[in-house]
């Protein structure tokens, strides 16, 4: 099976988002690039929101043992002590 373009899509869906806002951020561009570029931005948030709930979704099924479900939260600073 050939693996999926999920994650690179996500990275790279995750990339132009960030340039988008460099961008924005650098005050440089007029009011319809602007717009033009904030419109792409939604558009890439939704998206990249939508493909984190799927992972999470799928975590979510490859941990659940026995018919029930076992979350634990993820603390990140626990590996740091």
């Amino acid at each position: 099976m050939p693996p999926k373009k999920r994650s690179v899509d996500f990275e790279q869906s995750l990339s132009t988002l960030e340039s988008l806002v460099t961008r924005m951020e650098q005050g440089d561009m007029t009011l319809e690039e602007s717009l033009q570029a904030f419109e792409a931005g939604i558009a890439l948030t939704r998206e990249c929101q939508t493909r984190l709930a799927a992972a999470e979704q799928q975590v979510s099924k490859l941990i659940e043992q026995q018919g029930t479900i076992s979350l634990e939260p993820f603390d990140a600073d626990e590996g740091d002590e």
